[in-house]
């Protein structure tokens, strides 16, 4: 196995993107990532996409073979890969295995989603996929009514409180303010976030993330060969991804997302680190729920102890551990297949001193975590800047 590298990432602006459709989005992240990278189309020599819903957002599927026709990427193979809102941090890994394997030098992986163009109603059915069709969907509960469920489990066995779960967004919202690339640029207050209307008891408006347009592109190529291109390469230390069961009431807790603890435990094994290692972390929350459990299934703080510490500050940007640097899938966006490509994009900017107004103080070691559906995939990866 070789050690591999990112040397280059592209990003869009997330939000509505009216007047972008999906090739649009490619080519504005995808160029901006070759840039990066200093590379050009004919260096190319495998590309995975990933994208959960393109045949039901937008009516198009084959979207692998269309990011490298629309990249330019001549003759080069191209897998898409669908992993729910993991698909983005499952392309990284398939790219990741791909270089490390020998198998190829230089490896594009993309994420896209154009989800805006669909009433609410129908986002609501595709992103109703990702969970078990026939038991949930069909049945008539919603994403926000699954981790609804999760969220009240943990406040009766933790004592989590409503304010508790509004720091989350409070803090993620603050982030996106310093983001330029984010799709909320606005400050809210746990008041605010308090009365904002409830979608599903007790999670409100402002605890869910939002329906986003949006694409992320990162380039990968070995270590031994990546200052070719690149002055500051960025070594994934670790890619791991582990599953559970796809529908909720199958699981052993409800407090408890097991596919987090596995994949994190394997991560950090494989990169010889502990959770202390860590300096920057981009975890799945798509609801503020799913960021107090992030917390605790990736082992940083004890089961029931995460809200708490939110609340009282500790995982602000340059705190005891900066979380969602990026304004988090709440205050940047989610277009679903984008959002595991994006959160590396993230941390390869932190890791390189390049956040800017978010920039984590001496910044060395960065993680992601990528969740699909209400947790029966996830997705991790360290990272640490290869000096």
């Amino acid at each position: 196995m070789r050690d591999v590298a990112v040397i280059g990432v592209g990003l869009t602006k997330f939000g509505e993107r009216w007047s972008s459709g999906l090739k649009e989005l490619l080519a504005e992240a995808g160029i901006a990532a070759l840039e990066d990278a200093n590379i050009s189309s004919n260096d190319i020599e495998m590309l995975y996409g990933g994208t959960m819903a393109s045949g039901r957002f937008i009516g198009q599927e084959h979207t692998a073979a269309l990011m490298a026709d629309q990249l330019g990427f001549k003759n080069t193979p191209a897998v898409r890969i669908e992993n729910a809102c993991a698909s983005g941090g499952s392309a990284l890994r398939q790219a990741y295995i791909s270089v490390a394997s020998g198998i190829h030098d230089i490896v594009v992986v993309g994420g896209v989603e154009k989800m805006t163009d669909v009433t609410s109603a129908e986002a609501s059915t595709a992103l109703g996929g990702a969970g078990d069709q026939e038991w949930e969907l069909f049945q008539g509960i919603t994403f926000p009514g699954l981790y609804a469920l999760i969220a009240k489990r943990h406040m009766y066995e933790y004592g989590t409180t409503e304010e508790q779960l509004a720091s989350v967004a409070v803090k993620n919202h603050e982030n996106a303010c310093k983001n330029q690339l984010a799709q909320f640029k606005k400050r809210i207050s746990i008041e605010e976030v308090m009365k904002s209307k409830m979608v599903s008891d007790p999670l409100k408006l402002l605890d869910c993330s939002p329906i986003s347009d949006g694409a992320a592109v990162a380039v990968l190529a070995p270590l031994d060969k990546a200052r070719k291109y690149n002055d500051t390469p960025i070594k994934i230390l670790s890619s791991s991804q582990a599953s559970d069961t796809l529908r909720l009431a199958e699981r052993d807790s409800l407090t408890e997302l097991k596919a987090t603890k596995i994949a994190s435990q394997l991560a950090y094994k494989h990169a010889k680190l502990e959770p202390k290692d860590i300096d920057v972390v981009e975890v799945h929350d798509c609801f503020t729920i799913a960021e107090i459990l992030a917390m605790e299934d990736l082992g940083f703080y004890k089961k029931g102890k995460a809200a708490q510490a939110i609340f009282d500050g500790e995982t602000a940007l340059n705190s005891k551990l900066s979380v969602n640097t990026s304004g988090g899938l709440k205050g940047c966006g989610h277009p679903v297949g984008a959002t595991g490509v994006k959160q590396a994009a993230e941390i390869v900017w932190q890791l390189r001193g390049d956040a800017k107004d978010r920039q984590v103080k001496g910044a060395e070691i960065g993680m992601t975590h990528n969740v699909g559906g209400s947790g029966a995939t996830a997705v991790v990866h360290i990272f640490e800047r290869a000096d």
